[in-house]
């Protein structure tokens, strides 16, 4: 078993038997470094953004002193959510390793399945709407003009 697979799900381990939430954990690695490890607290905290990914994610970036995490890999005892790959992706993650797909954990009876198919553009025009596009493009003006910004 990969060494930091098994960190992952200790990490899933932990939150399960303190009813912090589902059977997710993750560890960011940067050189060999584990440089975050975290796991879901979606019950815990009663939000549901502090998927394992994310709570990792914050404690590497916090460890590190960066958001960008370039050179970082992820291990994760289940296929990351689409919040959470574009969290991922955000923080410049290299590489991802998971353990169970998005089947194993609709088997268990989470429903990942759903926010896959909101991804698709039509699923989302009867969700998502735009609104006030003119107001928020002169807010968008205002921070393009500022010179000493980091986009990222």
């Amino acid at each position: 078993m990969n060494k930091y697979m098994k960190m992952a799900i200790n990490e899933a381990r932990k939150g399960i038997r303190n009813g912090h939430g589902g059977p997710f954990g993750a560890v960011i690695v940067k050189d060999g470094v584990v440089v975050g490890k975290g796991h879901n607290q979606v019950v815990k905290n009663n939000d549901p953004t502090c998927h394992g990914e994310i709570m990792a994610i914050h404690k590497a970036c916090k460890k590190l002193g960066t958001f960008d995490l370039s050179g970082c890999e992820l291990y994760t005892t289940g296929e990351p959510c689409p919040m959470c790959m574009s969290a991922i992706l955000w923080a410049n993650i290299e590489k991802v390793y998971y353990g169970c797909n998005i089947l194993d954990t609709e088997d268990i009876g989470f429903r990942d399945k759903k926010f896959y198919e909101m991804q698709q553009i039509d699923a989302r025009k009867a969700f998502v709407h735009e609104l006030d596009r003119k107001q928020c493009l002169k807010l968008y003006g205002e921070y393009k003009r500022i010179t000493d910004k980091v986009n990222y």
